[in-house]
């Protein structure tokens, strides 16, 4: 057993206790002691726990719906009645729960645990089977396209399963360095004659933040604006998505914070900039940060572990879910145009430009300027 949790292990603790789970019934699931999955549960543990080593794909068994299996059995529900609950086919509850040891061996962890090693399995590539290889190789060279060759292939060998491949394993095996059972240099017998390519269908920028607390976890006084420190982020970004300035919005005051950004947008750079303006707060002005599911903030954890800041993320396609921050960005348009270079401006500038914004009447706020409803709060908290 590991010292320390994993995050989503502590996110388990938390979502079973919330369901009514047993402190001893959790941790002999978790596989820790009662008086540690105690003190998780009652949020006396501040750090968010090891990072997870896997995320499942959209589209598997989340740890969270593990856990609706495993209590439904224990209800005493029907596999039938649990697909129907998790919106699931009744064949995936099915083969779920007889994998993993039937319905009076099943666990929630422990079927979560062995479906990231089932994950991390190597498999052996469907081109190293030579005839295959030989065949798409021959018609790669005819300039045949991967689309057209995997259609081909069912034509050709229809009761043959092991001459079978997609076209994206052909384009992997094509593009990817050290991948592939094909010659690189099969790739000028591509129409496009392209050197890369980007796997088609995976949404890039929401595969690359792991361990996300989602927007519905956080806590209902951030809704109701009623508790200053609440804010939401964002990046704004300039010509050809080359240049970007950061955005932070407090809730309640409307006051923003810009973070400088020279040498580019990358997760360490917009990290260190949060840091050094968000520390620069009181305590009691520093609760939480909603942002979305950028690949800017994929060392979201380490932020959180080093100033005790808790990041909510916002679900995929959702700007309204942060529309304090939204408008605001919209605002900041006036000053940094779309389509413009963002890095000519400096960190002068950029603080030139927040006091503007802080100084203007806001109709919301009964026309105080942001710094002066903030001013209000500090006083209050101080």
């Amino acid at each position: 057993m590991a010292l320390h949790m994993t995050y989503e292990q502590k996110q388990m603790v938390r979502r079973l206790h919330a369901k009514g789970l047993t402190i001893r019934a959790i941790a002999k699931e978790i596989g820790y002691t009662p008086n540690v999955v105690f003190l998780t549960a009652a949020g006396n543990q501040l750090r968010p726990g090891r990072p997870d080593e896997w995320t499942p794909r959209p589209g598997r068994l989340r740890a969270d719906e593990r856990e609706d299996i495993w209590i439904g059995i224990r209800r005493g529900d029907s596999l039938s009645a649990i697909a129907r609950q998790l919106g699931r086919s009744p064949s995936t509850i099915s083969r779920e729960v007889a994998k993993n040891g039937g319905a009076d061996e099943y666990g929630p962890w422990r079927a979560h645990w062995r479906a990231s090693k089932q994950v991390h399995r190597p498999r052996p590539s469907k081109l190293a089977y030579p005839p295959l290889k030989a065949q798409v190789t021959s018609w790669l060279e005819e300039l045949w396209s991967p689309q057209e060759i995997s259609a081909r292939l069912r034509v050709e060998f229809p009761e043959d399963s092991m001459m079978r491949v997609s076209h994206e394993t052909i384009y992997r095996s094509l593009f990817v360095q050290g991948r592939g059972e094909l010659r690189r240099e099969l790739t000028r017998c591509l129409r496009s004659g392209r050197r890369r390519r980007r796997p088609q269908g995976i949404p890039k920028s929401w595969a690359t933040v792991t361990n996300k607390v989602m927007i519905s976890e956080r806590p209902g006084e951030v809704d109701d604006r009623a508790v200053p420190g609440h804010w939401e982020g964002d990046l704004i970004v300039g010509a050809l998505n080359k240049s970007a300035i950061g955005t932070l919005v407090e809730r309640t005051t409307r006051l923003v914070l810009l973070l400088h950004l020279p040498n580019g947008k990358s997760a360490p750079d917009v990290e260190l900039a949060m840091k050094r303006v968000i520390l620069t707060l009181p305590q009691e002005l520093r609760r939480s940060i909603t942002w979305d599911q950028g690949t800017e903030m994929s060392t979201h954890v380490n932020f959180t572990v080093d100033t005790n800041i808790p990041i909510y993320f916002c679900d995929p396609h959702a700007p309204w879910q942060r529309g304090t921050n939204e408008n605001t960005n919209g605002l900041l348009r006036q000053y940094l145009p779309k389509s413009t270079d963002l890095s000519q401006h400096t960190e002068e500038d950029l603080q030139r430009i927040q006091r503007s914004l802080n100084g203007r009447p806001r109709r919301t706020l009964g026309y105080m300027t942001p710094l002066e409803k903030f001013a209000e709060l500090v006083a209050l908290t101080t």
